[in-house]
């Protein structure tokens, strides 16, 4: 069955395969949940002789794509596509990436290709492959956190071929016009900011006036409905699946701690998992959540892994618990539950915990309305599906009386401004400390730190530009002395970036100035492993990505160490390295070397190999036996060989093969191991026991005196008489005529202990 699209990827589609045959590349820009990736398996479809490579944030999200793909199109062929991460891409050398076949190159959620980590590779990537075809996917072309750049404009040179934005897609009914509900918790903090804006206030009618509003708000508040009734009476489907999205692991953990006294009156069975790895399907949680069909409430608790590109099968709506967030994850949560092709209507519980969160929607609304004048404008009237969803607004009231306060108090941000000016003039600068009130009575120090919380977001409020440039204008500072101290030891990483290529700093590495940015840094890497790193905000996260940060440095040695093996072996043709050399840069690879090995042996506590490492060290000719291994190996075959010429393994002690193996001295080594291995320091390991075993290994050396005295006797049926030179040897290299001329010094003293009773009387018997 042949891919089939909607009709607004099929339009973008068109749009595309024309751009694609023009300029060679081509980006769609669709929000979440419209089937973008269905456009790009429909160009697969209709290249099946081209060589696609398909890039991915996560292998997660590719395999969802192709599982609901092959929902409708189970014959579908994916032979001619290479699937790969960003990540992996990342850490490919370039004589890898060079190889990789790509007629057409897929940039999936091509947003994610501005960061610092996966940018370059990718531009490595597209350099290398000038005649390939570009196809981009994403539901956006900016990247929030990156002063807004542009990516469809830097990889594609602005060509779009469609563009659509999520209020468009629910205005033309692509997507299901959802259930709205908004409302808020956790603002007693809010409330004793605006109480102390209000008794800093100069002149009792006014401070008389606020206080009115301020306890009409408090008391709005204290009548509202609490949580447990907003979901009681909005969660409809009692046993639906609903996705809560939160802010860190710390933020989940708190909101699940609460949740069953929260959730209690939607139904009396609920069943919470949790999830955050950035595997999903590592997550047996997640599993079980996609998998329960019972008739419980089903809550998922994640943090971002859910954010974009994942979609899961009959969700009924999502749960906001919302710090301040960016708008292109905002969005990429909300559609979540939203997907093209459904007809109920999906829920949306956005909890928000600040005052101003209250009117995040409206950016929503804007899209929904500036989409309907468009249409409207181009003749598209008859598209419109609808031109407005349900929105509730649990506190509407709440949230007009802090408008109404919020007025009422910018008016006397002049009064502050001036006393922030008379400070500054005095003082030289506007550094105030926390308590200090001016002699009118102004807390100008708390007013100071109200200014910046309220420019970064942190707290309610109104700060105009034209505020801020007077701020400006007077000395203000807007660093607290906790992003004064964030920023000066970014800076000293940007530097050690900018000098050394990267951030792979030891743990006890200090700048000049003293600063332990060694430290530092692993410090920050504890906490986003542990999810405890509370100052890593996300826009440091991106901050710290943006110049090169290596979160798991374990990893970025290995694909360091891999680089070199991949380069000797593209050198050399093989990876039959000595164990102390080093490459040109001084690397220890023939070390490294050893350590992969060890590792694969189970021989190291630490760095077990992945079977994707295995996979790619055999690929550039991994050379998995030790020095000592191939010479055992080289031994043992001539051990067979000698076995196969003479039929047993009794080897004479002086015994050497014409290409130089010792072979006599080797056979006594294996017996002493095996007689000794608490002495040898041969490797003597239970399957070599049994190949030697197999070619007649006597573990027990044989007796020396009994050997030669054969070989006299031999000679003696041979030759007829015992007149052996003095200097001959036998074929094995036995000095024989030396030998009988030691057991005669022997029988002359008859009291000597060197001969046993019965090797007298052989002698004796033999004639000599």
């Amino acid at each position: 069955m042949p891919v089939k699209l909607y009709p607004h990827n099929q339009r973008a589609y068109a749009a595309a395969v024309s751009l694609l045959a023009k300029s060679g590349r081509a980006a769609i820009v669709h929000p979440t949940g419209t089937g973008k990736s269905y456009i790009a398996f429909k160009l697969i479809e209709d290249h099946p002789t081209a060589q696609f490579l398909w890039l991915s944030p996560s292998e997660y999200i590719f395999r969802t794509q192709c599982e609901s793909l092959r929902r409708g199109c189970p014959a579908f062929s994916l032979e001619n596509v290479r699937f790969c991460t960003y990540a992996k891409l990342s850490a490919m050398a370039a004589e890898e990436l060079a190889l990789l076949p790509a007629d057409c190159i897929i940039l999936d959620e091509f947003h994610r290709c501005g960061a610092q980590q996966w940018g370059g590779a990718v531009q490595q990537l597209l350099a290398g492959h000038p005649a390939a075809k570009l196809l981009g996917l994403s539901a956006t072309n900016l990247r929030y956190l990156d002063n807004n750049r542009d990516m469809a404009e830097e990889l594609f040179g602005g060509n779009i071929a469609s563009e659509m934005t999520l209020g468009e897609a629910i205005v033309r009914g692509i997507l299901p016009a959802p259930k709205y509900v908004t409302t808020i918790f956790k603002y007693q903090q809010d409330l004793a900011l605006l109480q102390q804006r209000v008794n800093n206030l100069r002149g009792a009618g006014l401070k008389d006036a606020n206080q009115q509003y301020l306890d009409a708000l408090r008391r709005a508040l204290e009548h509202a409905d609490g949580l447990d009734k907003v979901f009681a009476k909005h969660i409809t489907e009692k046993s639906g699946r609903y996705i809560v999205f939160c802010s860190g692991y710390e933020h989940m953990r708190d909101m699940m701690a609460l949740s069953k006294e929260w959730f209690a009156g939607v139904s009396d069975t609920i069943h919470f998992y949790s999830a955050y790895s950035e595997d999903p399907e590592t997550s047996k949680a997640f599993a079980a959540f996609k998998a329960d069909e019972s008739d419980a409430l089903k809550l998922l608790f994640c943090i971002d892994m859910l954010n974009e590109g994942v979609h899961v099968k009959d969700i009924s709506g999502v749960i906001l618990f919302r710090p301040t967030i960016s708008p292109i994850v905002y969005k990429q949560q909300i559609g979540r539950a939203l997907t093209a092709g459904e007809r109920k209507t999906p829920l949306i519980l956005d909890v928000v915990n600040n005052f101003d969160g209250l009117c995040s929607i409206a950016q929503l609304q804007d899209e929904m309305g500036a989409a309907v004048q468009r249409m409207y404008a181009n003749g598209e009237g008859g598209q419109i599906v609808t031109e407005r969803f349900e929105v509730i607004e649990q506190v509407e009231d709440c949230r007009r009386l802090f408008e109404q306060l919020e007025n009422s108090l910018s008016n006397t941000w002049e009064q502050y401004f001036h006393a922030a000016s008379l400070y500054a003039a005095e003082h030289g600068s506007l550094i105030v400390p926390k308590d200090y009130k001016t002699p009118a009575g102004l807390s100008l120090g708390s007013w100071i730190i109200t200014q910046r919380r309220v420019r970064r977001g942190a707290v309610g409020g109104i700060l105009t530009e034209s505020q801020i440039e007077r701020l400006d204008g007077i000395g203000m500072v807007w660093e607290t002395r906790s992003e004064a101290a964030w920023n000066r030891s970014f800076a000293a990483a940007k530097a050690y970036f900018g000098e050394r290529g990267d951030l792979l700093v030891p743990v006890r590495y200090k700048t000049e100035d003293g600063f332990a940015l060694g430290r530092w840094l692993n410090n920050l890497r504890q906490g986003q492993k542990d999810g405890e790193g509370t100052a890593l905000t996300p826009e440091r996260k991106a901050q710290m990505d943006s110049i090169g940060m290596v979160w798991e440095p374990r990893d970025n040695q290995w694909e360091n160490g891999f680089r070199h093996a991949a380069a000797y072996f593209a050198e050399h043709g093989d990876l039959k390295v000595p164990s102390q050399y080093r490459s040109p840069d001084g690397f220890l690879l023939g070390s490294w070397l050893a350590n992969q090995r060890s590792s694969r042996n189970g021989q190291r506590r630490k760095g077990a190999l992945t079977a994707e490492q295995i996979q790619r060290l055999d690929a550039v000719g991994m050379q998995w036996e030790t020095q000592y291994d191939l010479l055992w190996r080289d031994s043992y075959l001539a051990a067979k060989n000698y076995y196969q010429q003479h039929g047993s393994l009794e080897v004479p002690a002086e015994y050497t093969t014409e290409s130089g193996i010792r072979l006599g001295k080797w056979v006594r080594r294996q017996q002493y191991a095996y007689q000794h291995p608490e002495k040898s320091n041969a490797a003597l390991t239970p399957e070599r026991i049994q190949l030697l075993e197999a070619i007649g290994m006597q573990w027990q050396a044989p007796d020396s005196w009994e050997h030669r005295y054969n070989l006299t006797k031999s000679y003696l049926a041979e030759h007829g008489d015992l007149k052996i030179p003095a200097k001959y040897k036998t074929a094995d290299g036995i000095w024989l005529g030396r030998w009988l001329y030691e057991q005669k010094r022997e029988l002359a003293r008859p009291d000597t202990a060197k001969l046993a009773p019965g090797q007298r009387a052989k002698l004796q018997q033999l004639g000599v």
